[in-house]
């Protein structure tokens, strides 16, 4: 079984910056696809970013050109660059590891974006 631990969460002025990171406990973690998912209040979970085992990116358009997804395999972490941020951005933010059999989510990281 897969556990993922998110940290880097927090409270932050609108146009200010955020790194999540996403550490996993998992032998083969460059064989599984990562995520970041996110949830407000009465909202469903939606897609921020994935990345595949091989490094091919894929970002929800609300957050297309200012966040970023990365991963680095010898760390078994996977990181959420969150520049620019709005305060729509306000959510648990929810790190995802899915291979052909399993799929696996962490705990969530309250990200909150206010003046």
């Amino acid at each position: 079984q897969v556990q993922l631990v998110e940290s880097g969460g927090g409270l932050v002025q609108p146009g200010g910056s955020l790194r999540l990171s996403c550490a996993a406990s998992v032998i083969f973690f460059g064989a599984y696809d990562m995520g970041w998912y996110r949830q407000s209040p009465g909202k469903q979970r939606e897609l921020v970013a994935t990345i595949t085992a091989t490094g091919t990116t894929n970002y929800g358009d609300s957050v297309q050109g200012r966040f970023t997804i990365s991963r680095d395999n010898a760390k078994k972490t996977v990181y959420l660059q969150m520049n620019n941020l709005k305060p729509e951005d306000t959510a648990v933010y929810y790190c995802n590891a899915r291979s052909r059999v399993t799929d696996n989510w962490g705990q969530g990281t309250q990200v909150t974006v206010s003046s």
